[in-house]
Parts: structure tokens; C-alpha cells; sequence
């Protein structure tokens, strides 16, 4: 046999390419959008201990029901106090790095779970794509909602066990996106290739399967990041989600909701803040789908 013939990609100067991604977002404003809302809850996660003005558990009962400055408050506390006090911008700011930390573990936990999981059951087939399926089946035929709520329940409240609870309820979606990926690539030609030339099916899993569902795992992750946001801020406004003294905004909103007609804003800014949240999350996904996804026909 003739010596092989080994094509080689055109080296992407990193440079270049991280021009051209600006500047395909730079002409899309909702993602432009929503990558700015993103960039900044980031930066508030990690400068909350400095950007907070007193120490969020700090309790000023002869400050209780503060309003805001602009509202006939104290400059001291710029978005007000809630029933006990406490000043709620550095709840808020502190609250963002709770929920973040808790969303994105269970995002990356979830991802993780349901690619192994979709490699596997596209990739062999038979009766382990049959058990995998029938699992996925029955889990998608229990609302999210409901699941949590009882696994929490059974397990108790807590930041490990809200984030095991949105693993498990989670993994389906990247599960059955992968599997589909790899039911298709299984057939494909670089992959027959490989397997004839003896490539074993781990190798051929991690470098021939999964670089090519990438772009759709990092579209599905990016959505669902705000998905699970919401689930948790809904898990811990029930008291079954993160507890004291971890702040999240779900618990501000359920702390609010007994004093809406007399003190609005201790409800009304974690409600801001999860849904300005959700939507820059919800824009770059969107974005990313766009550009990432080539079966649009954008990228």
C-alpha cells in the first residue's frame, strides 16, 4: 500500500479569529446584550465581598424597612433594608455568587452526566441505548418541578443536595442531544475509519465523537444555565434550596413576599435580578445557537 495522505488544517491565528467572533457580536444587539448582562453578574459573583457596602447578615432592627435613597431612604443604604434590616444591595450582590456557584456546578455536573451517558447509548446501541432510553423516558414523564421538590424533601435542604437534585434532573437533556449526535457520527466515515484501523472505541469516542457535538453542547449548556438558575431561585423562595447563612435570590424574593403593600423593593430587586439574569443568559444562547449551529446556515 501507498504511503497515507495525511491532511492538515490551516493554522487559525488566535488573534484573527477572536477579531472576527467580536465582531459578529458587535452586529447581533440582543447578544451583545446579553453577553454584557452575563460578563457583569460575573464580575459582581466575584467582587461581591468588595462591592457590598455592610456585611450582608448584618442586622440594624432600628433601620427595619428602610426605603431606597431615591424613595426618602438613607444614603447609607442605597436599594433599602428588609425586615430585619439588613441591607439589601449586599444581599443581592452576595446572593449573585450563591446562585451562580449553585447553577453552574449543576450545569457542568448535568453536562457531564448526560454526554458519558449519550456517547454510550448512540455510540453501542442495542441494549444499552434501550435501558438508557427507557430511563430517559420515565424521567421526562415526571414534571422538573415536582421531581425536585420531592428529592429535596427525601434528601433535605442544602447547597450539595439542591445542586444533586438539578444534576438529576438535568442530564436527560444533554443526554438525549448527545445520543442523537452519536447515532448519527457512528456512521460516518472518519469514524469507520478509525474503528477499521483499530482505534479502540474509547479513542474513538473522545477524538472523533464528542469534538463534534461541542458547538451543541455549549448551545444547550448555555441555555439551560438559565433554566436552572430559575429552578433553584423557585427551590430556595420554597425553603427547599440553599440555606442561611448562603444568600440566594430565591430566598430574598420568599423573605419580600409577606411585605409587597408596605416595603416593595426587598422582593422587587432579587426579582430584577433573576430576570435580567435569565435573559442575558437566554440572548447569548440564543447567539451562540445562531452562530454555532450550522444547520442554520449562519456560521
Amino acid at each position: 500500500m501507498g504511503g497515507a495522505v495525511v491532511f492538515r488544517a490551516k493554522p487559525v491565528h488566535k488573534g484573527r479569529a477572536a477579531l472576527h467572533w467580536s465582531r459578529r457580536l458587535l452586529r447581533a444587539p440582543l447578544g451583545l446584550a446579553g453577553a454584557v448582562v452575563m460578563a457583569g453578574v460575573a464580575a459582581v459573583a466575584l467582587l461581591a465581598s468588595l462591592l457590598a457596602p455592610v456585611p450582608p447578615d448584618l442586622q440594624d432592627l432600628e433601620a427595619r424597612l428602610t426605603p431606597p435613597f431615591w424613595a426618602g431612604g438613607s444614603p447609607r443604604h442605597l436599594l433599602g433594608t428588609d425586615h430585619l434590616g439588613r441591607d439589601v444591595l449586599s444581599r443581592l450582590l452576595h446572593g449573585t455568587r450563591s446562585t451562580l456557584l449553585v447553577a453552574g456546578t449543576a450545569v457542568a455536573l448535568a453536562g457531564g452526566v448526560g454526554t458519558v451517558c449519550g456517547l454510550v447509548a448512540g455510540y453501542y446501541g442495542g441494549r444499552v441505548d434501550a435501558v438508557l432510553g427507557r430511563i430517559m423516558d420515565v424521567q421526562l414523564a415526571v414534571p422538573y418541578m415536582l421531581l425536585a421538590i420531592v428529592l429535596v424533601m427525601l434528601l433535605g435542604p442544602g447547597v450539595a443536595n439542591t445542586i444533586l437534585v438539578l444534576v438529576v434532573g438535568g442530564w436527560v437533556v444533554y443526554a438525549r442531544l448527545v445520543r442523537a449526535e452519536a447515532l448519527s457520527l457512528r456512521a460516518r466515515e472518519f469514524v469507520l475509519a478509525a474503528r477499521v484501523v483499530g482505534n479502540p472505541d474509547h479513542r474513538i469516542l473522545l477524538r472523533h465523537v464528542l469534538p463534534n457535538t461541542v458547538n451543541s453542547l455549549v448551545i444547550i449548556a448555555t441555555i439551560e444555565l438559565g433554566n436552572i438558575m430559575l429552578f433553584e431561585s423557585s427551590l430556595s423562595f420554597l425553603g427547599l434550596g440553599v440555606r442561611p447563612p448562603l444568600i440566594s435570590w430565591g430566598s430574598m424574593l420568599s423573605d419580600g413576599r409577606d411585605y409587597l403593600t408596605v416595603a416593595w423593593w426587598v422582593a422587587a430587586f432579587p426579582g430584577l435580578a433573576i430576570t435580567l439574569t435569565i435573559f442575558g443568559v437566554n440572548q447569548l444562547g440564543d447567539w451562540l445557537r445562531d452562530v454555532l449551529d450550522p444547520r442554520l446556515g449562519l456560521s
